[in-house]
């Protein structure tokens, strides 16, 4: 969507509060021994109490209220009662949601606990690769410099980057034009990036694979090539300077 008005802004506002508070709970909750069913559970009372619902399962009837990937998983994975996260497992939590006709979305990858798979170092890379990013981003500038600034960072870091998994537009609905901002350059994406519009821009970074599959159960994604991926999202309004980060309060780059 575009920001034509103030309430707008403020509706963007609250709903990306929603999702950043929900996502930062849900990290600091997450423990060894928890199934990705409970720490899914922790985040629908979370959406709940905030009056939101969960964007995946109102759009497209995903069975969780988020998305919790482990270890070799990449995005989408389905929250399970059998799932346990160990100590030094790699967590990917994505949280999208609505309230009052407005949508946000964000996510994050995390070790939990000790990092004794050492992990570390590619989550460190997609946060400081979606930082960049972000900041690179205003009016004019054209997506597919976007993408190749992710691709060059990553490269520079000794990873990959996952080319079929995207950024895209949102506000009004989860996904809205532009529909594909790109991990890679992409030079027949002459697309720019205009004032006023509102994104999830989020990195993909992997260790080996450089696609995304489908698995059996229709949602969960996993790497063409095996490996880790990590990812990183957050929502922003498009300025003519430094973006609008909305869901700055998930602290995704603290951790």
């Amino acid at each position: 969507m575009s920001i034509t008005s103030e309430p707008e802004l403020i509706g963007m506002q609250r709903i990306s509060e929603v999702v950043a508070l929900t996502l930062k709970e849900m990290r600091n909750y997450a423990k060894p021994g928890m199934t990705t069913k409970e720490l899914d559970n922790f985040g629908g009372q979370l959406l709940l109490k905030y009056g939101a619902k969960s964007a995946p399962a109102v759009t497209y009837n995903f069975p969780g209220w988020t998305c919790i990937s482990l270890n070799s998983e990449i995005a989408h994975g389905i929250p399970s009662a059998t799932k346990l996260m160990q100590e030094g497992d790699l967590i990917n939590v994505d949280v999208s949601a609505e309230l009052d006709g407005y949508w946000a979305d964000n996510g994050g990858s995390f070790v939990l606990g000790k990092d004794v798979n050492n992990h570390q170092p590619l989550v460190d890379a997609s946060k400081r690769i979606l930082q960049k990013a972000i900041n690179n981003i205003q009016s004019g500038v054209r997506i597919a410099e976007i993408g190749r600034l992710i691709e060059s960072e990553a490269k520079k870091s000794g990873f990959k980057v996952i080319k079929n998994l995207t950024g895209h537009g949102i506000g009004r609905r989860l996904h809205e034009e532009p529909h594909e901002i790109a991990n890679y350059y992409d030079k027949f994406n002459l697309t720019r990036f205009r004032k006023n519009s509102v994104v999830a821009i989020e990195t993909f970074i992997s260790t080996t694979s450089t696609m995304a599959n489908t698995l059996k159960d229709g949602w969960t994604l996993v790497g063409n090539k095996g490996g880790f991926v990590t990812q990183h999202e957050h929502t922003i309004v498009v300025t003519d300077g430094k973006p609008i980060i909305l869901t700055e309060m998930n602290e995704v780059w603290s951790y």
